[in-house]
């Protein structure tokens, strides 16, 4: 057996795959996109009124615009948590373990538990959140005089919910960040010391550029996830709320139009619109590759 075929038997597997899992849905959603289609009756194939339709619906305009500030916002913040993480837990020593440990477990809690108990976390009246927030204060208030946030009423307040809800589901980017800093040279560091910089210097001209390239591929990929990962919590928590659609996020908006409204055709066209975003975000991140890689002499100019 050639060498050429050895390569296609083991990749079998992965293109069958592929094709089942990825191809066939996309050739599907996109032909569905063109259609009017409700399950029930056969498909009417409508061109790009669905398109139309669509930046024309205040509830997708709102799902949009909500899906760009939750991945403008969550997404770096999620990146420098775990960053944050990363440098302060690298090293063993104490109780750095459990604390490891603890960054990590809130990601492999299932979604909906996750969500129920946020739910009960931000409950305006007897919520664990609000209560902290007014110690301290008089009359209901929070220390600094203010009415605390209506988590769940506010459109406001419930759009910061599930951002600070994604904070703390920063498990795997945590572990690739601990890992590419436990990997980094310590022969640097011990030339950092010598040279008596601060470690704000070490931070800026050591870690953080050896680490870019990773920071910068974790970047790319969260803003691609930030399209899904909203899903859960604004249909458990907020319900796409507060009205009208405070927390209607792009995964939330396909779903009740496919599944709650039999708008098959529509919701498929708002699938190849998030699609569309998703690759412009994989063109990016493959150019940031390319030009890293011709930067270090890894590829030809």
């Amino acid at each position: 057996m050639n060498e050429r075929r050895q390569l296609l038997l083991m990749l079998a597997p992965y293109l069958i795959g592929l094709t089942g899992l990825v191809l066939v849905p996309f050739g599907v959603t996109l032909l569905m996109a063109f259609a009017d289609y409700d399950m029930i009756r056969a498909p009417r194939w409508i061109g790009l009124d669905n398109f139309t339709a669509l930046f024309g619906d205040e509830a997708f305009r709102a799902a949009l615009r909500n899906s760009l500030i939750f991945a403008a916002v969550a997404v770096p913040l999620r990146l420098l948590i775990a960053l944050g993480l990363a440098l302060l837990l690298h090293r063993r020593a104490g109780a750095v373990g459990a604390a490891r440990t603890a960054a990590v477990l809130p990601t492999v809690v299932p979604e909906i538990a996750y969500g129920l108990l946020w739910l009960w976390l931000f409950n305006p009246l007897y919520g664990p959140v609000n209560q902290l927030l007014r110690a301290g204060g008089d009359n209901g208030l929070t220390v600094f005089g203010r009415t605390p946030p209506q988590w769940l009423t506010d459109p406001g307040d419930a759009q910061a919910a599930i951002i600070v809800m994604s904070l703390f589901t920063i498990g795997e980017i945590f572990v690739i960040l601990l890992a590419t800093r436990q990997a980094l040279p310590g022969e640097v560091y011990e030339l950092a010391a010598i040279e008596d910089a601060t470690g704000w210097d070490v931070f800026r001209r050591v870690t953080l550029p050896l680490m870019a390239p990773v920071l910068g591929l974790l970047l790319l990929r969260d803003t691609i996830l930030s399209f899904t990962v909203s899903f859960v919590p604004a249909l458990v928590v907020t319900d796409g709320g507060p009205p009208p659609y405070g927390t209607t996020y792009l995964s939330l908006f396909v779903y009740r139009n496919a599944f709650e409204y039999l708008r098959y055709g529509y919701a498929a066209a708002a699938t190849v619109v998030m699609l569309v975003l998703t690759v412009l975000a994989v063109a990016l991140q493959w150019h940031l590759i390319r030009r890293y890689r011709r930067q270090y002499g890894l590829a030809p100019g």
